[in-house]
């Protein structure tokens, strides 16, 4: 079963990169979740380079992690924390690649949080 759900989703994950990309001035948000971490990169696709990244593990907020309680309140924490890297960088205008995974809970809330932090997509 879970096999099959991954494939699902790497079906997905390839017919969304082949309509979206990211440049230097509007780079590509992807978001990777795992079992119990969320994580979330700008990357722009022309030089294959990281411009910024963010992560639950992430040592900047690790003393509001322990105060939030659930995985989405924490999904969003780290959209917020992406939002203030990226305009560190006058980075204001983001394409969102949900990587294959549907636009709901920790997802949803990552582009919430990144969002509210002042990012457009």
């Amino acid at each position: 079963m879970i096999k099959r759900e991954k494939n699902v989703r790497l079906r997905s994950k390839i017919k969304i990169r082949k309509k979206i990309s990211g440049v230097s001035n509007k780079p590509r948000m992807t978001v990777y979740r795992s079992l119990n971490n969320v994580y979330a990169q700008l990357i722009d696709d022309l030089k294959g380079n990281t411009l910024a990244s963010a992560s639950s593990l992430s040592k900047e907020l690790k003393e509001e992690l322990l105060k939030s309680k659930g995985k989405i309140s924490k999904s969003k924490l780290v959209g917020i924390l992406l939002a203030k890297k990226a305009l560190q960088k006058n980075i204001s205008e983001v394409v969102f690649d949900r990587n294959g995974y549907r636009y709901h809970g920790r997802i949803k809330a990552i582009a919430d949080g990144a969002r509210e932090g002042g990012l457009k997509f």
